[in-house]
């Protein structure tokens, strides 16, 4: 039998350096030398919507022996599924959550991207779950909460990247007042890790912490490069959730009609045809797939965030993503759809530009060689820190007005990207290393590439109280590149 290439290897979620067709740490292969791969029919998460204004439900953080490419792995999930549940909500609405952890470590949850308060049983990163215990959320949406495609994972500082490649996350959908004309819609959580050959989760190096780890096994809602299916003519809306804890995804469809939507949350003003979308960790796209005739292939091509740039000897320094990877297969066949109304155009986004700013910060992110043990930064090998210190609960690094608006530079001063992620309230991007933005862009999470800068808009409406703003590179949060913000 002939050996597969790297990039079958990387279909089947099995491509690993150092690894042997033999069964090496990170394989599944049966006896017969036969891979265990996709190809099954997509399955959709288990969705969970509210009622009268209300979404009430229990969420438990444990260990789970799940379903992988046809082989059993033991991974964490939240009730049991991977992905977690899909909370489907609208503006106005209150989410109850009765979070129980279950697990070996301690845990909280973060709401990502939605706009609620960051106090109490908030959206509050300061809360610790210990094993055993249980602890009540309650998220209140101000009526006028932007729609668009969220998620939840896990924001234990320390234990984010462990916990998220594990498998804990699951998608959120904040409905919008008037309904997009679309034949069906799709959640779709793409998600990574890796496993050994007995299907437990694979230790992370130093390296990989370092460098932000990038699994072997590429998922979506839970499976490898799985099948969906369509009618030439229809219009499916996909809601793409980046969950992986480090990896780039760069997507592509070809052969298919493909218009964005929205990208983090709200909708464009008009969608308009895309060939490509890239998403840094923690950003969302939704995409109109508007189908044709044949089979087409969902791929992430390869992005270059970077590397360690020599530092420690570091040699083969860059990502395990140095391959295209199939995400899922759509087949379009059988008689023409009939044709849906037009999408309507998005409401105007708000545009922060012209109006009076409060405040300015510059915050700087840097990796570099560390003196000290135990501070957070790598183990004295590296540290990761912004404005030059590493994270610190007890302190406050940025203080805010309340109802203000400020502008904020964001600067990276090291050799690779950053995805910068503050919490509760979005940012309207203003200027990237290309130069000043014509039409307002909001996003959560905003890439700030290496030895570059971005400036963004944030106004500091509708809460007070502290939070956190952090690398979305997980290890690298978890490594000391975050810090906390108060609005007062």
């Amino acid at each position: 039998m002939s050996q597969p290439t790297r990039r079958q290897l990387l279909v089947l979620g099995l491509a690993g350096a150092g690894m042997t067709a033999t069964g090496g740490a990170g394989l599944w292969w049966s006896n017969s030398g036969r891979t265990f791969g996709g190809g099954q029919k997509l399955l959709q998460p288990e969705m969970l919507t509210s009622t009268n204004g209300v979404l009430q439900l229990a969420l438990e953080a444990a260990p789970a022996r799940l379903e992988v490419g046809g082989r059993t792995a033991n991974l964490q999930a939240f009730n049991g599924s991977l992905p977690g549940p899909t909370l489907r909500v609208r503006g106005g609405d209150t989410i109850r959550v009765q979070m129980t952890n279950k697990l070996q470590a301690p845990t909280n949850l973060h709401v990502h991207g939605l706009h609620v308060s960051p106090l109490d049983n908030g959206d509050n990163p300061f809360v610790s779950i210990d094993p055993g215990d249980t602890f009540n959320y309650e998220f209140v949406l101000p009526a006028d909460h932007p729609p668009g495609t969220y998620w939840y994972h896990p924001h234990r500082h320390g234990h984010v990247a462990d916990q998220l490649a594990a498998g804990l996350y699951g998608a959120i959908v904040v409905e919008g007042p008037s309904p997009i004309p679309v034949s069906r819609e799709r959640v779709l959580v793409v998600s990574d890790l890796s496993l050994d050959a007995s299907g437990n989760l694979s230790d992370v190096t130093a390296m990989e912490q370092m460098m932000g780890r990038e699994g072997q096994i590429v998922l979506v809602n839970g499976q490898i490069s799985p099948q969906l299916s369509a009618a030439p003519g229809e219009r499916e809306r996909w809601r793409i959730v980046n969950a992986c804890p480090a990896r780039y995804l760069r997507l592509s469809l070809g052969g298919q009609g493909v218009r964005l939507l929205s990208f983090d949350l709200g909708q464009v003003r008009e969608p308009a045809e895309v060939t490509e979308v890239e998403l840094a960790p923690g950003n969302r796209v939704e995409l109109l797939v508007d189908t044709r005739k044949g089979t087409s292939t969902l791929v992430a091509t390869p992005v270059d965030r970077g590397g360690m740039g020599g530092m420690m000897g570091a040699g083969n320094d860059q990502p395990n993503n140095s391959d295209p990877v199939d995400l899922l297969h759509l087949d379009v066949s059988g008689d023409l759809a009939a044709p849906l109304p037009e999408v309507p155009a998005g409401p105007a986004l708000r545009d922060l530009r012209n109006g009076t700013i409060s405040g300015r910060h510059t915050l700087d992110f840097a990796m570099g060689m560390s003196g000290g043990m135990g501070n957070g930064s790598g183990g004295g090998m590296m540290s990761f820190t912004i404005n030059g210190r590493a994270f610190d609960p007890d302190r406050l690094d940025t203080a805010v007005q309340a109802g203000g608006t400020e502008e904020w530079t964001l600067t990276n001063s090291s050799f690779m990207d950053h995805p910068f992620h503050l919490h509760v309230w979005p940012m309207q991007v203003i200027q990237d290393g290309a130069g000043d933005l014509t039409e307002p862009t909001w996003q959560d999470v905003v890439n700030i590439p290496a030895r570059s800068q971005v400036k963004v808009l944030v106004a500091f409406d509708g809460f007070q109280g502290r939070t956190v703003y952090h690398c979305h590179i997980l290890d690298h949060e978890d490594l000391g590149m975050m810090g906390t913000v108060e609005a007062r």
